[in-house]
């Protein structure tokens, strides 16, 4: 499972203009089952994002394509981490259960 945080490195009316796009571009990734959630920072300075992946190249790889990295809009923290605790609502997500 990864955190990934997005930090803007453009002003907001450049971030502004690629919102469209990346908007497509999480949709697709909800579709195919790459992230369970995603959100602006407050204050507005970049994105989080929970993706169930496990690959980090695929994540990676997954992230090549955010038209805010193609444009560089945002520079991309990506952190891995394995859940130990989590709330039974949220178990469909946890694709490495702990034994």
């Amino acid at each position: 499972m990864f955190v990934i945080l997005l930090s803007y490195i453009k002003p907001l009316e450049i971030v502004d203009q690629y919102l469209a796009e990346h908007a497509s571009f999480l949709d697709e990734c909800y579709r195919k089952n790459y992230f369970f959630v995603s959100g602006r920072k407050i204050p507005r300075t970049g994105g989080v994002i929970l993706s169930q992946l496990t690959d980090r190249n695929e994540l990676e790889a997954v992230i090549k394509n955010d038209p805010f990295n193609v444009h560089q809009i945002a520079d991309y923290d990506i952190i891995e981490f394995s859940p130990t605790k989590y709330n039974p609502d949220f178990s469909g997500f946890i694709m490495d259960k702990p034994k």
